[in-house]
């Protein structure tokens, strides 16, 4: 479990400084250039769809875990729109929380 908090703090913590690093760098225009890559159909696009699907996939399960309840789907939102800087932090917390207990971390109230 310790291997697992040390990638969640170092990925999230590369991720601040990079996405810092490249706002720095081109400001805050990212959807133009996100669904820009989508429909021009290359590989860049590719990976944005993709990308895509594992948002909402983390959208849903976020929800999902905390019962669709309003706290439920602010965190949802939260984890769509915000990616691995939602998922990272909050998956640090539920595993302190619950104590390692991974089957509670991923069920949340169903475990």
């Amino acid at each position: 479990m310790n291997a697992l908090r040390i990638y969640l703090i170092a990925a999230w913590t590369v991720l601040i400084v990079y996405t810092a690093f490249v706002i720095g760098r081109d400001g805050l225009g990212l959807l133009p250039i996100f669904f820009g890559d989508i429909a021009a159909g290359h590989w860049p696009g590719q990976f944005n769809a993709d990308f895509l699907s594992m948002l909402a996939l983390s959208a849903l399960w976020t929800g999902w875990r905390n019962g669709w309840t309003p706290l439920g789907w602010v965190l949802a939102v939260m984890a769509f729109f915000l990616g691995g800087t939602f998922l990272m932090p909050y998956l640090l917390i539920l595993l302190h929380r619950e104590q390692g207990d991974m089957r509670r971390v991923l069920l949340g109230a169903r475990a």
